[in-house]
């Protein structure tokens, strides 16, 4: 059997030495199968096969599969339904494999109808990419169905209007397991793609997820929020006492662009809640805090005890540690007096950073805590911000 070529065969990413595929998203998927379906509803003629260009102006060859025709009493095509599979090339993709519907009929009314069925989400809070009770098809998904539906009606010369509706068997249940939930998109997936292109693990959708979020709590009138870098940061949050989390998300390695985009939103502070491990990085003014960017782990540990009064062999101890949870201990190990002062200096040098970053655009403070050791700091400025966060919460509308 013939390999079917897309397009995109020669179109990967270097990420560590490695060639990583491209593939294509939910929104292209969803275009094309609308396209087809438009097709074979206006003609009678069942199509393997539909081009897409992109936003990104690469142009797809993708396969057509379940294709379902029925035809009405007149002997026209009264509904047409076929699939696209979504293939999310070498990217880590929850929706990589599912079958992408598009079922498109007739509609005296002109013009084009969008909306989703099955394993689709919608929208149940104000501030995402769709009003409230739209599907959750964002907005250049919806172009491009429009764009391709108009031009198979403009093809073949029809002058009515279309009903196209997008599901994805399954889709509910996958959801769950993504950032949806948590938007407030309900019942499905959302259809996504702003250049019709998945680019593998790449930052630009992670920072969009991030925005995405932090846009619905703003929305919902969260001006002060919690923010966590994953899941030990947001299950330690939930055990200190008399903190309100309404307005808690997360913001994984993007500590810098969760900042810009706060300023960029208008909200007005930010409590970091996060493991040493983390935000030791940003006590050196290292605002993304992957691995693959930067550690010094170690060495911001050992300059930070050094500073509290640390003497030489404490500090070469420190500098052979694997893990801050390590370091933490030989701080233990040289007086408790030692490990809090040290904390102090950590704490001290976050707060400069974070400071240095917003230039006073909004207020930000960190508590610091050790899967172990429980909580080791805090800012300053923390406090307050819990006062601020907690009085805000008879306002959010979440």
């Amino acid at each position: 059997m013939k390999e079917h070529k897309t397009g995109l065969e020669d179109m990967y990413v270097l990420k560590g030495h490695k060639k990583l595929r491209c593939g294509y998203t939910t929104g292209s998927c969803a275009a094309a199968a609308a396209k087809a379906a438009a097709w074979m509803l206006l003609t009678g003629e069942a199509v393997e096969e539909t081009a897409l260009k992109t936003p990104k102006g690469i142009l797809l060859h993708l396969q057509v599969e379940e294709i379902a025709m029925r035809p009405g009493a007149d002997g026209q095509m009264e509904t047409v339904r076929c699939a696209v599979r979504k293939d999310g090339g070498d990217d880590p993709d929850a929706t990589h494999g599912l079958l992408v519907f598009a079922e498109v009929s007739r509609r005296k009314e002109q013009g084009i109808l969008i909306d989703g069925g099955e394993g689709v989400g919608r929208v149940t809070r104000p501030g995402l990419n769709q009003p409230v009770g739209n599907a959750a098809i964002n907005s250049t998904p919806r172009e491009m169905i429009r764009k391709e539906t108009e031009e198979v009606c403009r093809r073949q010369g029809y002058r009515g209007g279309l009903k196209v509706m997008i599901s994805i068997p399954g889709g509910e249940k996958i959801a769950a397991g993504t950032f949806n939930p948590r938007l407030g998109i309900r019942g499905g997936l959302s259809v996504l793609g702003t250049s019709g292109i998945v680019m593998p693990m790449s930052e630009e959708a992670l920072v969009k997820s991030i925005e995405a979020e932090m846009r619905m709590l703003a929305a919902a009138g969260g001006e002060y929020l919690v923010v966590t870098p994953g899941n030990y940061g947001e299950a330690f949050a939930g055990q200190l006492p008399d903190l309100d989390l309404s307005c808690e998300m997360k913001c994984s390695n993007y500590v810098g662009e969760t900042l810009d985009l706060a300023e960029e939103l208008g909200i007005r502070g930010i409590l970091f809640i996060a493991h040493i491990g983390k935000f030791i990085k940003v006590s050196g003014g290292i605002m993304n805090t992957h691995s693959r960017n930067a550690d010094a782990r170690a060495e911001l540990m050992a300059a930070a005890a050094f500073r509290a009064g640390a003497d030489r062999e404490t500090v070469r101890k420190i500098l052979d540690t694997g893990t801050t949870e390590e370091a933490l201990d030989v701080l233990a190990a040289s007086g408790q007096e030692l490990l809090e002062h040290t904390m102090e200096e950590v704490c001290g040098r976050v707060q400069f950073y974070l400071n240095q970053r917003t230039k006073g655009s909004l207020e930000t403070g960190a508590i610091l805590f050790s899967s172990v050791r429980g909580k080791l700091g805090e800012t300053g400025t923390v406090p307050e911000l819990i006062r601020r966060i907690n009085e805000q919460k008879a306002r959010i509308k979440i």
